[in-house]
């Protein structure tokens, strides 16, 4: 386990998560399938759910990608899936991108979620660079950026094309290992 908040823990994902990374998948399929669709098309079954798991649980070991579960500590429950992504270990940076069920929206758990992976991520695995990239329009990604002090850095062009839909401009926000080190001084 990384952290535990307000009954809530985020923890590497491991091999008994296929379960409920799966249930999650299938409970969440529309907000999934637009910016999540890989995820979601990996895990339209148990079966699937399990490799996924295997390739993700490799990848942390690698350092390649970072896959977090969010869990309600008490009940079990997959309340949400963080990444830390698109690693660059020689500039020092990683990008993030979360998706939270239903059943745990507008509770804040994915700002607070952030902030303590934001202090992992600098800390543990010393990163300098954290990203999130969102949607002008996805109000709720937006906010968790600019909740752990994220900054607007840029609109990018076509960033992210939808399965069926035109391409999408995306809002960049980036968050500096110094930036955080000042505002916990205050």
């Amino acid at each position: 386990m990384i952290v535990q908040f307000n009954g809530f823990e985020i923890s590497p994902i491991h091999g008994g998560d296929a379960w409920k990374v799966c249930n999650f998948c299938v409970a969440n399929e529309d907000r999934l399938k637009r910016y999540f669709p890989k995820t979601l098309e990996q895990n339209l079954n148990p079966t699937l759910s399990n490799y996924f798991v295997e390739s993700k649980v490799k990848a942390f070991e690698n350092k390649e990608e970072f896959l977090f579960t969010l869990k309600h500590s008490e009940t079990r429950a997959l309340a949400g899936l963080i990444y830390l992504k698109e690693l660059n270990w020689e500039t020092k940076q990683g990008e993030f991108a979360y998706c939270i069920g239903y059943t745990f929206e507008g509770n804040g758990l994915t700002t607070k979620a952030i902030k303590h992976l934001s202090e992992y991520a600098f800390n543990d695995l010393g990163l300098e660079t954290l990203q999130i990239i969102a949607h002008k329009d996805n109000l709720a990604s937006v906010n968790v950026a600019l909740n752990n002090n994220f900054k607007w850095i840029k609109t990018l062009i076509n960033e992210f094309t939808p399965a069926g839909e035109k391409p999408l401009d995306m809002e960049l926000y980036e968050l500096k290992s110094k930036t955080l080190q000042v505002l916990k001084t205050y």
